[in-house]
């Protein structure tokens, strides 16, 4: 028997490259798109969503991950491995978490563990990959926990977007806040607190946000990250990506970059011209 089965949720974006590395199961939420429904990740890719996106005015609804859907995946490995252990995106952005919660107390199993990240995308990302590195090391159940949690309490998370209109169109900002400051060309900065979205700071134009973005960085983290992994998640603007490649690489020391795509879970609600880093141990 195998010994420890890592299950995340697609609030968490992993690249397939370490799906495959790792064999980490990914169960996907739903997106609701012009009353169609689409598997995250199944049968919508990230680059459809985005042009979706970019050419309808309505916005996708996300719905959470159903309660048989976790039992199912728990059910499936409970005979294969000596333990389970699942990473949620954050509990207070969905109930996605509390459906595995429910899953797992209805499984008479002990062995399945469940932890919250209170975290989206890039930042679960980081408590994932961690995750699944330990084990593929051989570490217990108990040493992953400990060390999550000490991940998630000195994580940090940054986010901005190319344009205003969908957090206004989603309710997250009113309409004259996103008008004036789409026609001053604002870009607010972002971050995760307690597994909610919430405004940090803002620039004005985009080369300006990304140095705050790496300067507030050096400031949480320091100047050397070598021994960081380094986290960075894009949309559909390649550009944005490299500009801020460029300034982690020129201003502070970097060794280890992660570039994700950005799924349709958060972009639904940033639009996909988001970007974001995430900075941790793994």
């Amino acid at each position: 028997m195998n010994n420890i089965k890592i299950i995340c949720d697609s609030l968490s974006d992993i690249p397939k490259e370490f799906i495959d590395k790792y064999d980490i199961e990914v169960v996907p939420l739903s997106i609701i798109f012009n009353g169609r429904e689409y598997i995250d990740g199944v049968d919508l890719t990230e680059d459809e969503f985005y042009k979706m996106l970019r050419e309808n005015e309505s916005l996708p609804k996300t719905s959470q991950v159903t309660y048989m859907s976790f039992k199912n995946a728990f059910e499936k490995y409970i005979d294969k491995y000596e333990e389970i252990l699942y990473i949620g995106g954050s509990s207070n952005a969905s109930g996605t978490y509390q459906s595995a919660v429910m899953a797992k107390n209805d499984i008479e199993n002990k062995n399945i563990h469940t932890f919250d990240t209170l975290s989206l995308s890039i930042g679960s990302t980081c408590l994932v990959l961690s995750a699944a590195k330990l084990a593929k090391e051989g570490k217990s159940i108990e040493e992953i926990i400990k060390h999550l949690t000490n991940l998630k309490n000195n994580l940090s998370v940054l986010f901005t977007v190319e344009t205003l209109e969908y957090l206004q169109k989603g309710g997250r900002m009113s309409l004259a806040k996103a008008t004036i400051g789409n026609m001053l060309n604002i870009k607010p900065i972002l971050r995760l607190d307690e597994g909610l979205v919430k405004h940090f700071s803002q620039a004005r134009g985009k080369k300006q946000v990304i140095n705050n973005i790496v300067e507030i960085i050096k400031e949480q983290q320091g100047e050397d990250l070598t021994n960081k992994t380094i986290i960075i998640g894009y949309g559909d603007n390649e550009g944005d990506l490299k500009i801020l490649k460029n300034n982690l690489c020129e201003n502070l020391k970097v060794k280890d970059i992660v570039v994700v795509n950005i799924g349709s879970c958060i972009c639904a609600h940033t639009g996909p011209g988001v970007l974001g880093i995430a900075c941790c141990d793994i």
